[in-house]
């Protein structure tokens, strides 16, 4: 079978590469692809073998010593989701203290009080119409992340610009700019905190935690984490409420149960992250000696790609998995990942998505679609899955 070529699928594989997956999964779990930035690749579909790839410590991170990839030697790449053992349990064991379930809990009030002021600006608004993520779906997440982090002056504009183009990139150049430029930028920042006085927020007590040995995250580390937990901790959760309204907009008998029975919006977040999640593949992989998955043989160095959205629609795993149904089962889902990088802020985007949703649905009885609101401008690349606007009226 030939090599399969994104770029060749073109914008209709972008605004729904579901269907496409399937074939592929009918053919088998694993193929050969060219990335749209002309890598080339193995692609894993399968819910199992996908699962079993994200927890085998034979798929490293860790591109600098697996990949077969230029290292530009950026700060921002010295977070813990590009590494492996041992280097990724020593990061991880020192944000992961500050990163606890109790202080995740404690912000819910907060979380509660912006969704309450956004949608309090929403509403006021006299077209009664707009984009659902400039006004909401992107504030949200991002004030959170940034008041959590202790960094609430940030310059949002200019911060959104270089993730989205990080997260999907136009072009090298100016990938490799934004890049540049969100680096100098963390690396100022940090200083800043540091000739601050120590607050009680998650970046201050980064900076000063200490582990029992007494190690301690170095500057570049610093910068990592920041990138990591500054970009990540918005990007994903905004498609996450995006993509989940979108769903429920799409199926007026789920929006309807939903809005009959709130004790369906646990249950029903993770449809939405199962149905479509807001990272349709992982960060790459590499093989670091063979791995047979499913009958395929991975040879040693290949570059790997575990295609959540794709594992997440299969129906050996989810039977009908193409149908949104907010009373699945949808627990076992891939979105956030499996194994020693699973999403350390998974607690928090569920915190985020039930609030929202809620607020959103019980402020907005008649939320919908913007029929004016043109075609959706799908975000490109393989890594978020989402659109860059979503125009509703209420």
């Amino acid at each position: 079978m030939a090599d399969i070529d994104f770029a060749a699928w073109g914008d209709d594989f972008v605004a729904d590469p579901y269907p496409y997956y399937a074939k592929l999964r009918a053919t088998g779990p694993v193929h050969l692809a060219i990335h749209p930035n002309g890598n080339r690749l193995r692609m894993i579909v399968g819910h199992e073998e996908a699962r079993a790839a994200l927890a085998d410590p034979r798929f490293s991170k860790d591109w600098r010593t697996h990949g077969d990839w230029e290292f530009s030697g950026n700060p921002v790449n010295a977070n813990m989701l590009e590494s492996d053992p041992p280097h990724h349990t020593r990061l991880r064991k020192l944000v992961v203290r500050e990163f606890t379930p109790r202080r995740i809990e404690a912000l819910g009030p907060r979380v509660q009080q912006i969704t309450d002021e956004l949608l309090d600006t929403m509403l006021d608004s006299p077209h009664g119409a707009g984009d659902l993520i400039d006004a909401f779906a992107f504030p949200l997440p991002m004030t959170v992340i940034c008041e959590l982090l202790g960094v609430p002056d940030l310059d949002r504009d200019i911060f959104r610009k270089w993730s989205n183009e990080i997260v999907a990139p136009t072009e090298p150049t100016v990938h490799s700019e934004a890049m540049g430029a969100m680096s100098d930028y963390l690396a100022e920042l940090i200083e800043d905190k540091r000739s601050t006085a120590p607050g009680d927020d998650l970046m201050s007590a980064l900076i000063r935690t200490r582990h029992e040995d007494g190690d301690r995250l170095s500057r570049d580390e610093l910068i990592g984490m920041a990138f990591l937990l500054l970009v990540a901790g918005h990007e994903t959760t905004v498609n996450l409420i995006a993509n989940g309204v979108r769903a429920l907009l799409d199926h007026p008998d789920q929006l309807a149960a939903l809005r009959a029975d709130m004790s369906l919006l646990d249950n029903a977040v993770e449809e939405m992250l199962r149905y479509d999640g807001p990272v349709e593949a992982a960060t790459y992989r590499f093989t670091v000696e063979p791995v047979e998955v499913a009958g395929t043989v991975i040879e040693a160095g290949e570059s790997v790609l575990v295609v959540l959205a794709a594992a997440d629609r299969d129906p050996a795993r989810f039977p009908e998995s193409d149908r949104f149904d907010i009373r699945r089962e949808a627990q076992g889902h891939l979105a956030f990942g499996h194994g020693i990088h699973y999403c350390l802020g998974a607690p928090l985007a569920r915190l985020e998505g039930r609030i929202a949703v809620r607020a959103l649905l019980e402020r907005c009885p008649d939320l919908a679609l913007d029929p004016d609101g043109g075609a959706y401008d799908w975000i490109p690349g393989l890594l978020m899955r989402g659109v860059r606007r979503l125009p509703v009226r209420w």
